[in-house]
């Protein structure tokens, strides 16, 4: 009787320390599988923006600026298009790449963020459908309300960047989709990712300025520049 009790209570023990071991493995395994997750969203994050560098620069070349509302009327003009092609998101300003070159996706506007969770569906036969609320992940940085920037600017200027808090156009930015950072693409072509401050949700960005969005004499955006961050458009009820 002893010993069947002492056989049963040591497959108990051994059954016991089994799912110990299960669980310390599913506690060490998800964070791994979460992080890489992460670091693979930033990798399309990065590679889609180079995407769009490509095409604002070819756009630039076309147009003589990068998009803005003087542009949506030219290429209003050279397409023929009723998409809207202005206003108040990045949305609005990506839509002039999206029609004015051939073999341009949805899915190049897009990244993973709290707001854009899913890829576009591609289908922008519509001003309804075309880059909608929630298919964009990207802030587009004007040079003021209603004009672009261009090739031409000083080359540190940021033109793209990712991903917006909430989708704010506050110059905020998000540190959970990517592990803490943000990326960025400046004038020079370059796409790099940046380290967002944990107590304000800024890029800092060195002196003499102090954040990614300030004005100085000797900044990347100088003193009476009216830089604006076009954030995307948010899905309804977020």
């Amino acid at each position: 009787m002893n010993n069947a009790l002492h056989r049963l209570n040591g497959f108990a023990f051994k059954k016991l320390l089994v799912m110990i071991l299960l669980i310390a493995a599913v506690a060490v395994a998800v964070p791994m599988v979460v992080k890489q997750k992460k670091a693979s969203d930033r990798t399309k994050a990065l590679s889609n923006l180079k995407q769009i560098g490509a095409m604002l620069f070819e756009f630039d070349n076309k147009y003589g600026n990068f998009p803005d509302d003087e542009t949506a009327v030219d290429v209003k003009k050279a397409t023929g298009t009723d998409l809207v092609l202005s206003g108040t998101f990045s949305n609005d300003y990506f839509r002039q790449l999206l029609v004015s070159s051939a073999g341009v996706r949805e899915e190049y506007f897009w990244c993973r963020t709290a707001q854009s969770p899913t890829k576009p569906d591609e289908d922008f036969s519509t001003p309804e459908k075309a880059l909608a609320a929630g298919e964009v992940g990207y802030s587009y940085i004007m040079a003021s309300q209603t004009q672009g920037q261009s090739s031409s600017g000083e080359p540190s200027r940021p033109v793209i960047v990712t991903p917006s808090y909430n989708f704010e156009p506050d110059w905020t930015f998000d540190p959970e989709p990517y592990q803490g950072m943000a990326i960025v693409l400046r004038l020079d072509n370059s796409a790099t990712p940046m380290q967002i401050r944990e107590h304000d949700k800024k890029l800092p960005a060195g002196p003499p300025i102090k954040t990614l969005g300030e004005s100085a004499d000797s900044a990347p955006w100088t003193t009476g520049m009216s830089q604006v961050l076009r954030a995307p458009q948010p899905r309804a009820g977020r």
